[in-house]
């Protein structure tokens, strides 16, 4: 499979057993039995590059999701996050 533009090439970093498949409704990005872009409500289309494109944007918005959802952070994570502003911030800022 050659590489064609930039959106195959996140495409396949992140899943790299993506392949085009062709239906009757247009083209999709299949990893094995999964449809890429479905999750998010993106439709098929029948231009590759649009395809590959839709793709990269459903892993990239599926990315951040999963970088800021509130199930995903838990106390400890917090918690060290604010010792480490506080001890950049010094004496100066230290609660009494």
């Amino acid at each position: 499979m050659k590489i064609e533009n930039k959106f195959q090439r996140k495409v396949l970093k992140r899943h790299p057993n993506a392949t085009l498949t062709y239906t009757e409704t247009g083209v999709r990005v299949m990893v094995g039995d999964t449809f890429l872009a479905e999750e998010f409500y993106l439709p098929e289309t029948h231009d590759a590059d649009k395809a590959w494109e839709y793709a990269a944007l459903a892993c990239r918005t599926r990315q951040q999701f999963n970088r800021t959802h509130p199930m995903r952070m838990d106390l400890s994570d917090i918690e060290s996050k604010i010792n480490r502003i506080n001890k950049r911030r010094g004496n100066r800022h230290k609660r009494k």
